[in-house]
């Protein structure tokens, strides 16, 4: 496979939509899915952007994104990215594009003087968490992912 990756660009916001909705769809979570194009667009390509993104093609046909932003540990002074998604259409899978995806964020992240990359894997997904720990990640099996949404983040927000 001849594949490439590059920075995603205003006109791939509807492909990494229809490829959100698949991952989505892949967690069993397409019923907590409610991205529009118009609000990944305003997010990456905004005024306020927020978000950035990487997408892999093999010719010119999408076969998956990364999506990642800026984050900073407070306890131990790090800045590094925060990847949000890395997704790869099935038939695409195990042909070391998840890989690439990872070598150029963390490129990225080195370019910026950042030393980390942090993201969450659903704990059933043990190809994933396979994936990474062969190259080396580290996994924190003592922390849990919180959110405010819905009443109770208006409630907060009065």
């Amino acid at each position: 496979m001849n594949f490439h990756i590059e920075n995603a660009q205003e006109k791939d916001a509807a492909q990494i939509v229809e490829m959100i909705r698949e991952f989505a769809a892949f967690e069993n979570l397409s019923d907590y899915c409610e991205v529009t194009e118009k609000h990944l667009f305003e997010a990456m390509f905004g005024a306020n952007l927020c978000v950035e993104g990487l997408m892999a093609f093999e010719t010119d046909e999408p076969v998956g994104y990364a999506l990642f932003y800026e984050t900073f540990s407070s306890f131990r002074g790090q800045r590094g990215l925060y990847l949000e998604d890395l997704y790869i259409k099935p038939e695409y899978r195990g042909q070391k594009i998840g890989e690439a995806f990872l070598a150029k964020l963390a490129q990225i992240a080195k370019s910026r003087n950042f030393v980390r990359i942090d993201f969450l894997v659903l704990d059933w997904n043990e190809t994933a968490i396979k994936f990474y720990k062969k190259l080396g990640a580290e996994m924190n099996a003592d922390e849990r992912h919180f959110r405010f949404v819905g009443e109770a983040f208006e409630k907060l927000s009065k």
